[in-house]
């Protein structure tokens, strides 16, 4: 359904790439939404919950103001979700059974964007200050949801962000073509307006002492984020242009959010042949990101086997589909191999600590009951790649090693590691969705809020509703 500027043009530019829907597509799709039956998606399909087909309903209506209302009720950030989340809704969609699934993310891009060009969107009141002083490190997604939702309920928050901007892996992670870092910042001047403090080029742990955070603060929540980052470990690892995909992301929206002038010449893929190791988002953000700086050749290699086209047996409706995706990187150029594990980076015989080359091998997976278990290098599949710019992009194994998270994180269900101190997002549960981490957030921040109260009113649980989500402040709401 997602429609794109064209490709000509967007390759000179890091704008963003997907056009919003037309009025016309928008009727046309509401109107599917309501042919459903029993809706699967709010439910099965999102972390969040998000009332599809009630907003869907409303919005078909004309009633944006509570299209608005009922987004908000259970998504702090529609904006963001609206651009980069997968749409997980979309994949329970009852419509998906036999043709396209409604666009549920691009109406809710729409909803919240006609919010907030309408002037529906507007600063929560400030309630009743609560005697809860709460620190939250990390200002990515969870750590933004748990900071909202606490700051709306009366709590005094503080962010501390050891990046230049808050935001974490949405400023830093994502490229500005899926994501402009003027939608993240309208949200912090918005929840700064709210209360939230947030202190940045700070890290916890370092730059304050965990001592002194306990000291300001009688609540500490680690949203840290999976940052730590899967790595190669084979021969070559350590030339030259071999490098982490989030570093090479990072380098590019840090000039692009005009924090250094210009690219380091290492991660400047200007004339290059770029290799890009690993076969998911963050490996497709690569491809397009190197392209816009000028690439000569991008290569994207996964040594998973290629997914399907359509559902398979083992995969039904109403599953999330494990099918094949081509982002809109993609479409821009370059090639995809599956089934590939790289094995060794060679020398630039020129410039001999620098990376010039890759030998690689095709593989198979063996299976058991349909599991895959291992690769199996294949007779014959060897082959040698030249390159000059290899980005990994295989994932993360866990919460960076600091001084504030040197032993493993486990929360309980609710997100506590122990008196006073939680985790959220991917700190607590592993690398996964923003929506998730979104989710989680406000959870934790719940269970926070709830904890606080138990113990100040032991005898009255839950009897004050802002231990609820707070509601949205919409002005014009019906």
């Amino acid at each position: 359904m997602s429609e794109y500027r064209p490709i000509t043009e967007r390759l000179r530019d890091f704008r963003p790439v997907e056009l919003r829907l037309t009025d016309a597509a928008i009727q046309k799709e509401l109107s599917r939404c309501q042919d459903c039956g029993i809706p699967f998606c709010h439910a099965l399909g999102c972390p969040l919950y998000n009332l599809i087909p009630e907003i869907n309903l409303a919005a078909k209506s004309g009633r944006w103001a509570s299209a608005l209302g009922r987004l908000l009720e259970t998504s702090p950030f529609p904006e963001f979700t609206g651009r980069i989340c997968p749409a997980l809704c979309e994949g329970s969609c009852v419509q998906g059974l036999n043709e396209a699934p409604v666009p549920a993310r691009l109406v809710e891009l729409e909803v919240i964007e006609r919010g907030f060009f309408l002037g529906l969107v507007k600063k929560y009141p400030r309630p009743r200050p609560l005697e809860l002083s709460v620190g939250v490190v990390g200002s990515g997604p969870s750590g933004l949801a748990v900071a909202q939702t606490l700051a709306r309920a009366g709590a005094q928050v503080t962010v501390y962000e050891k990046d230049a901007r808050p935001g974490g892996f949405l400023r830093y992670g994502i490229p500005d073509f899926k994501l402009e870092k003027e939608v993240i910042d309208r949200r912090l001047d918005l929840m700064m307006a709210e209360g939230v403090s947030f202190h940045c080029g700070v890290e916890a742990g370092r730059d304050i002492s965990e001592r002194l955070l306990w000291k300001r603060h009688a609540v500490l929540v680690l949203c840290v984020g999976a940052r730590q980052k899967r790595d190669l470990a084979i021969i070559g690892r350590d030339l030259l242009g071999v490098h982490f995909a989030t570093d090479y992301l990072a380098a590019q929206n840090r000039v692009n959010g005009g924090e250094e002038m210009s690219l380091p010449p290492d991660l400047n893929a200007f004339g290059r042949k770029v290799v890009v190791i690993g076969g998911g988002d963050t490996g497709s953000d690569c491809v397009g990101t190197a392209w816009r700086q000028g690439a000569v050749e991008v290569s994207q290699f996964e040594i998973m086997p290629k997914p399907p086209v359509t559902r398979s047996a083992d995969n039904p409706w109403p599953q999330w589909p494990r099918t094949l995706r081509t982002s809109s990187s993609h479409e821009e150029g370059g090639y995809r191999r599956w089934n590939v594990n790289t094995l060794e980076f060679t020398p630039d015989p020129h410039f001999p600590g620098r990376v010039g080359g890759l030998k690689a091998v095709e593989v198979e997976w063996l299976t058991d009951n349909g599991r895959l278990i291992k690769p199996q290098p294949l007779p014959g599949g060897e082959f040698a790649k030249s390159v000059d710019l290899a980005l990994l992009a295989m994932g993360f194994t866990g919460p960076e090693p600091s001084d504030l998270t040197a032993s493993a994180i486990k929360p309980d269900a609710q997100g506590r590691l122990s008196q006073g101190l939680y985790a959220a997002g991917d700190a607590a549960h592993g690398p996964s969705l923003v929506v998730r981490a979104i989710s989680d957030g406000v959870k934790v921040a719940k269970a926070i809020l709830n904890d606080y109260q138990a113990a100040r009113f032991p005898a009255t649980p839950d009897q004050d509703a802002r231990f609820n989500q707070p509601a949205p402040y919409l002005a014009g709401a019906k």
